[in-house]
């Protein structure tokens, strides 16, 4: 049988999975993703985790230890998430000790509650990185503005980090900055910099989306020229922030973190499943085979690549002609790709923030039946209660 995944690692991609469950892990299936099917790392992000913990009754047993502790639902999310990353980064071990720590990692994200505030962002990640206290964990942090000097102050304390959230070229370029001044900082204050890794996550599957949404309303149904640009905006985007990639990371100032034992930053590749059921379901994994990159998927994308994957060596760095124009095209075509991917980091904050809330409703509830089923007191319980007396005392 032919091993495609294998095919695709010899490529220079590395294949990262982009779920995480309890089940999973407690199942032996993350350790069976990594012996059989080439995977080297995890990705997580508040939406995997509010359907995880919605899903399963494996989290039952510390939920109630939470519970009779009465802590709060934001501790219990945090224990129960940091639970299963520090579970998973010790699965994933062997692939970080047989890479020498470029791979075998293992991401946890900031409350995305605080995107757009720096120093709490900073904070936060270096509560979870003691938390965690594993050395192939990645601290996710979005690519927002107010992200970047959170990113460059991570790094800087000897902390790696997976950037987040990428949609443009333009702020891919600010991110790669941030990672450039966040290592030489790091090096100045000490740190051993080939133990610090980062990639920078690439949002690829929802820029088609978006892109065909604003074509269709544009007429592409009756317009061959505006049709034949579907499909297409999502891979060129990201094959021209390979180039971009490729230029930061042949430079004098990049050279001279390297002479040092830094690692690059790779591309990571990430909403690499297919939205819309008439494209190919690996598209964004076989449009974007190049060195030193990363594709974080979902396991039916995995499963999909297995089975019927096509494996061509580099189908980057000869396209970034036509990649151009496809964005010209866009552009004559009266698509504001800038606002495109304003729209896009905006609605990608605001998913990750309803997502969070509603694992911390979920966890919430938990917690109070949980409470119920130990015998502690339900505070909310108490507090309906002490409400409806005192309506009754008013009555």
């Amino acid at each position: 049988m032919t091993d495609r995944l294998g095919e695709l690692t010899a490529a220079g991609v590395a294949v990262w999975l982009d779920d995480l469950s309890r089940v999973r892990l407690s199942s032996g299936n993350l350790d069976q993703l990594r012996r059989e099917k080439h995977l080297v790392g995890v990705t997580t992000n508040p939406t995997i985790f509010a359907k995880a913990l919605s899903d399963a009754d494996e989290y039952n047993w510390q939920l109630r230890d939470l519970a009779v502790r009465g802590v709060d639902v934001d501790e219990a999310v945090r224990a129960l998430t940091t639970y299963d990353v520090r579970w998973a980064c010790d699965v994933m071990r062997p692939a970080y000790d047989g890479s020498a720590g470029v791979d075998g990692r293992v991401s946890i994200e900031v409350d995305p509650r605080l995107a757009y505030r720096s120093e709490p962002t900073l904070a936060e990640a270096k509560a979870l990185w003691w938390l965690v206290d594993r050395p192939n964990l990645f601290i996710k942090i979005p690519a927002t503005e107010a992200g970047l000097p959170a990113i460059t102050a991570t790094l800087a304390e000897g902390i790696s980090v997976n950037v987040t959230l990428i949609f443009g070229l333009d702020r891919y370029s600010a991110v790669m900055e941030a990672f450039l001044a966040g290592l030489e900082q790091a090096k100045a204050n000490g740190h051993d910099l080939s133990t610090i890794a980062s990639v920078a996550s690439f949002f690829v599957s929802r820029v088609d989306t978006e892109v065909d949404k604003r074509l269709d309303k544009l007429g592409a149904g009756g317009r061959p020229d505006l049709a034949a640009l579907k499909g297409r905006a999502a891979v060129a985007n990201a094959q021209l922030a390979y180039e971009r990639y490729s230029e930061v990371f042949s430079s004098d100032r990049w050279q001279a973190l390297a002479d040092a034992g830094a690692h690059p930053q790779r591309p990571l590749w990430a909403s690499t499943s297919t939205k819309n059921p008439e494209y190919r379901d690996v598209i964004y994994v076989e449009e974007l085979i190049a060195p030193g990159t990363v594709n974080t998927m979902p396991e039916p994308v995995i499963d999909a690549y297995a089975d019927h994957g096509e494996t061509r060596p580099d189908t980057v760095t000869g396209a970034y002609a036509e990649a151009r124009e496809v964005l010209d095209g866009l552009t004559a075509a009266g698509i504001d790709f800038d606002d495109v991917i304003a729209t896009l980091e905006r609605e990608g904050v605001e998913k990750f923030e309803a997502s969070w809330l509603e694992l911390l409703d979920g966890v919430r509830k938990s917690l109070e039946s949980a409470a119920e089923g130990s015998g502690k007191p339900n505070r909310a319980a108490e507090e309906n209660a002490e409400a409806a007396g005192r309506a009754g005392g008013n009555a």
